[in-house]
Order: structure tokens, then sequence, then C-alpha cells
């Protein structure tokens, strides 16, 4: 049995953020993922306008449903934004510009458009008035999850007691330097019994030496192991696209938008998180747990 990642934003050189992806190139990152070890997947969306998140979602939904092989492989979708903190270093390699309040209505037409298919949304709690939509989407039997934000321990609190249950990519989408103790990372920390943390075990992400550190203070019970792979997933340096921008990947397979310090998604393949997770000493079981199990489990889903 193959893994299940969460997070892929696009794979092969197809950018599912892309206007007008093929059935060809469904068929494409699904052939791409299984051999690289990958059985089952989210396809995920970032920020962008509400009206083209739902026409995106749509078209995926449409094509993954007339495809035999994304039928089997594509779990549902994962819509990253655009309820997110739009402050600079938080908002990563998102358009700030097309960054919009949580509510609920704005919720329940992504819903409606991903036709069944949402099983992940990742939000910022700081921007949900009365965490009203973190309540509708749990309602909707989506799992929430906070990404690109930066709420206090008081509202990270209240989120928790409204249904977010997840973090995205803990250690990334924040700025470069933070307040060495005050931050979000050390406050989900402090609530980790209570959430599943999504790491990005890459190197690149999250240098080695500290994401043991993560490991053992969160345990294998309660964190997740996703690629947040994008198109440029194992293709070597040069300019990619996602979602209509230019993401350059450096010789080192640093992926980052023009200008940025932020990382914009990972260039690493399932295999070789595998194997970067066996080089921390994790047991294959271990692996199975955390890039596989725990997910479907987070998610409500079969494993």
């Amino acid at each position: 049995m193959g893994y299940f990642d969460l997070q892929i934003n696009g794979y092969a050189g197809v950018d599912f953020n892309a206007d007008l992806v093929t059935d060809e190139e469904i068929s494409q990152v699904c052939e791409a993922l299984r051999n690289d070890g990958i059985d089952r997947f989210l396809i995920t969306l970032i920020t962008d306008s509400i009206e083209r998140l739902c026409q995106k979602l749509a078209r995926l939904r449409a094509l993954c449903a007339a495809d035999e092989l994304a039928r089997s492989m594509v779990a549902g979708f994962h819509v990253e934004g655009p309820f997110i903190n739009p402050m600079p270093g938080y908002v990563g390699a998102h358009p700030p510009e097309r960054v919009t309040p949580a509510t609920p209505q704005l919720a329940e037409r992504l819903i409606e458009a991903a036709d069944g298919w949402l099983r992940l949304m990742t939000l910022a709690p700081e921007c949900d008035a009365e965490m009203k939509t973190i309540a509708a989407l749990r309602q909707a039997q989506v799992t929430v999850s906070a990404g690109h934000c930066n709420p206090d321990l008081e509202t990270l609190d209240q989120a928790i007691e409204s249904g977010l249950s997840m973090v995205t990519h803990l250690g990334n989408g924040c700025p470069v330097e933070l307040n060495r103790h005050d931050n979000f990372i050390q406050r989900v920390l402090s609530r980790r019994d209570d959430l599943w943390i999504c790491l990005i075990p890459d190197g690149k992400h999250i240098p080695f030496y500290a994401l043991r550190n993560y490991l053992d203070l969160i345990g294998p019970e309660r964190w997740i192991a996703t690629t947040d792979a994008i198109a440029a997933a194992g293709l070597g340096p040069g300019t990619y696209s996602l979602s209509g921008f230019d993401v350059i990947v450096d010789a080192e397979g640093y992926a980052r938008r023009p200008g940025s310090p932020n990382l914009a998604g990972s260039t690493v393949r399932g295999h070789d998180l595998v194997g970067a997770l066996r080089e921390c000493g994790l047991s294959s079981a271990v692996i199975d747990l955390v890039y596989r199990a725990n997910v479907a489990t987070a998610l409500n889903l079969a494993d």
C-alpha cells in the first residue's frame, strides 16, 4: 500500500492551480504520484478569488470523476486560502490582493463547487469572526486547519473549541524571523494534544535537526507528513507556475516567488520524502503512520 499526501498543489510539470487543467494532465499527475509511492492524495488549491476557486474546483471535480485512475487516487480537495492572514511573511507565496476574511457564506460556495469533495480547509482563525466559518465547515464534515496565520493563544483555543483540528505545515507560512518565545509555533506546540500537526520533512522547509525536535515533542500519533509538492516536484532548477505566478527553483531545490524569502511549496517527490524520514531515523511503521494512517484519521476517511 502506498502513502497518502494531503497537500499536492501540482506534480510532474502540472499545476492544479492553473485555470485549464486537462484530463491528460490529471492522468499524468496520478501516474507520476503512483510511481513515486503515493496512492491517495488531496488536490490542493491556494488563494484566489472565490469565483475563480469555484470554477477550478468544479472543473477538477468533473475531470477526476471522468478518470478511472483519478477516482481511485484523489480523495478530495484541500483549499488553502483565501481566508488567511494577508500580512507579509504570514501570507507566504499566496497573492495578498486575493486574500479575504472568512465567512460561512463564502465557505458554502466553495463547498458547493467541490460537490462533496472538499475535505480540508486551511484558514487563519484570527480572520474568522467569532469562529463562525470554522463551525460551519465542521458542520459540513470538512476538516479545518490553521495555516498562514498568527492567532494569539486565546484565539487559537476558541478555534479549537469551534472545531479546528489541524495545523498546516507548522514552521512555514510565517515570517522567517519571529519572537523567540511568543509565536505561532510555540502556541501550537503547547496545544499539541488537541491538534494534528502537519510538517514538510524535506530538509528545506524545516532543517532535519529542528524536525527531530518537533517529532520528539509531538510524537508520531499526532503529526502528519506532507510534501506540499508543486508542479516543479522532481524536475530540477527552472521557472515554473503556481496559480499564474512565477516560482523559481534554484540548484538546491528551493522554490520561491521572485524576491521573496518564503518558500513556495516543495519540489520533493513522494519516495524522496520517505527516504528523508528514514534518514531521520524513523521506522517503516512510523512512516506508514505519519504518511498514511494519520492522514485518513484526521480527514475522517476510511484508510
